[in-house]
């Protein structure tokens, strides 16, 4: 990534963190910025949340290990990472229609791990998220080996948790993801 770029990028994560203490409140933007800075990897990895419409933010702190994480904290989920099926087995056994690709392979990509409910559970205790949309997260193997997935949304003020087949794939589904650095 040019220098350019990432001072941007840099730049709208400060701001972003600035606006919203509420999620991580006596955490300094100053030694996450010098964390981030040192890991390529993990710069393009929030690049990519960016570019994609995740709105990364800080939403956790382990003291013991010395690491931040960052979560997708886009009020819907990312417009960018949208109309996608589970996972590769998924997009393989879709016989019509398919969509561009998978949740997970997508995730893969980025360098980013897609939510589990309990992780989905807690970024909802932050603000309320995907109001008019809906996020895949982790589906338990005894779920997926029967074909299904589960994805959550937020509605009437409270977190749901669904199911549908892994196959499946919707203009208002997407998935959310988290960082650590």
């Amino acid at each position: 990534m040019d220098i350019k770029l990432q001072t941007e990028l840099l730049n709208t994560l400060k701001e972003r963190f600035a606006k919203n203490m509420q999620r991580h409140p006596g955490l300094n933007w100053n030694s996450i910025q010098v964390k981030v800075e040192k890991s390529p990897e993990k710069l393009q990895a929030l690049d990519a949340m960016e570019r994609t419409g995740g709105e990364p933010d800080i939403i956790d702190h382990d003291g013991d290990a010395d690491a931040f994480t960052f979560c997708d904290c886009s009020a819907e989920s990312p417009l960018g990472r949208r109309s996608l099926c589970y996972d590769r087995k998924a997009l393989d056994t879709r016989k019509n229609n398919k969509p561009g690709g998978s949740a997970l392979e997508m995730a893969a990509t980025i360098g980013i791990e897609i939510l589990t409910e309990k992780q989905y559970r807690e970024l909802q205790s932050l603000g309320e998220f995907d109001r008019k949309t809906s996020s895949w997260v982790m589906t338990p193997s005894k779920i997926r080996d029967l074909g299904g997935a589960i994805f959550c949304d937020r509605r009437y003020d409270q977190v749901f948790v669904y199911h549908n087949g892994a196959d499946s794939y919707y203009a208002a589904r997407g998935f959310r993801g988290c960082l650590k650095v």
